[in-house]
């Protein structure tokens, strides 16, 4: 089973990198008074939830400006430096879910990171911005890292590539394809060859970490002949990156990556996307699920092998902690208590993955029309 994840909310792109310090003034975000969380006075409960609520606020705030004077100062940072930031957005986002399920009445509008207003004030926005472009400085790429020109048709190419020498025909290699361009939204927001600032672990585009890259060079040995065969030019393309790559870490070169990433967790399960696509017909759902396969591998091939996969139940503590780890179930107590969840309440869950989900979808049907 798989590991910590980083998950900031919005694509990071190259121009936060390099973004100044942000000022914020006191009182900008989303404070709540007792006045202003209901006219009538509060029960001891909802004062009590609307405290937590508060403080949870104040502190992701706290941490943002710590690790921001640290970064901008130039101390060292400490192990795991994404660890604390992500740890306390979550305490936020759930501190204001509990906040609307006590006060239905402060559930507000949309945002524009698509969370559920259930779950975040849009008053808070700043800070979310803030909290990605963090994670950007502390997750950038090291200065030896092999970049692609292409990176997004680089993954659906392989996705493919690979479906075909597992046996698809070409309208599910090519859904393989674009499920694979997902699961590269998923894991790094579509950033190529970054770090992780959670976990020492796990790197690259596929945040894999090295006993995984080194099973899936195995394995992609294994296939190469028939890649070969089916697509010349992109065996060639995989020689030249494979000269490219050398002796350093293959996860820091984009193509080497993707390739060792998908053949050592996905390309199993690729022969099952005809049956996936008709079950899931929905791209978003077949994405999430295939994320899954990332981090919680064996419930999610036992979901697939069981005949019944939206209605398989998962129950085991450890599996709903990793799924917890991955903020599925992760925001307020009715989520976290939850001892148990179907794979269709499981997709349903993954509402912070959504917005990853549909960036991929459009990237790849701008790949497709070109």
């Amino acid at each position: 089973m798989r590991r910590y994840i980083a998950t900031p909310m919005a694509v990071l792109v190259l121009g936060l990198l390099f973004a100044p310090p942000v000022i914020w003034a006191v009182g900008h975000f989303g404070l709540i008074s007792p006045a202003m969380a209901q006219p009538a006075a509060l029960t001891k409960k909802q004062s009590d939830v609307l405290n937590k609520y508060n403080d949870a606020v104040k502190n992701f705030e706290a941490v943002l400006r710590q690790r921001r004077a640290q970064i901008e100062s130039k101390q060292p940072l400490p192990d795991l430096p994404g660890q604390a930031l992500y740890l306390a957005r979550n305490a936020m986002l759930g501190a204001a879910k509990d906040l609307t399920d006590a006060l239905p009445s402060r559930i507000g509008g949309p945002n524009k990171f698509k969370i559920p207003p259930a779950y975040f004030d849009t008053r808070n926005e700043p800070m979310l911005d803030e909290y990605v472009k963090l994670f950007a400085l502390m997750q950038a790429p090291p200065a030896d890292a092999q970049q692609s020109e292409t990176p997004f048709k680089d993954v659906v190419d392989l996705g493919t590539a690979i479906a075909r020498a597992k046996g698809l025909d070409a309208a599910d290699a090519e859904a393989a394809g674009r499920i694979s361009l997902g699961l590269f939204f998923a894991e790094t927001n579509g950033n190529q060859n970054i770090g992780n600032a959670r976990s020492n672990k796990y790197k690259g585009s596929f945040q894999t970490g090295t006993s995984e890259d080194q099973n899936g060079r195995r394995k992609w040995a294994a296939i190469k002949k028939q890649v070969a065969a089916l697509d010349p030019a992109l065996s060639l393309r995989d020689d030249k990156e494979e000269a490219r790559a050398g002796k350093a870490d293959h996860r820091y070169n984009h193509w080497t990556a993707v390739r060792d990433a998908l053949m050592n967790a996905h390309a199993e399960i690729f022969p099952q996307v005809p049956a996936i696509v008709k079950t899931l017909p929905d791209p978003i759902d077949q994405m999430k699920l295939f994320e899954l396969i990332q981090i919680v591998p064996a419930p999610t091939r036992s979901a697939l092998g069981s005949g019944n996969l939206l209605h398989y139940r998962v129950s085991d503590p450890t599996i709903m902690r990793y799924l917890r780890n991955n903020s599925i179930f992760a925001f307020g107590q009715a989520d976290r208590l939850r001892s148990s969840a179907t794979f269709r309440e499981i997709l349903d869950a993954m509402w912070l993955f959504h917005p990853k989900f549909e960036q991929a979808l459009a990237g790849f049907n701008e790949i497709k029309a070109r």
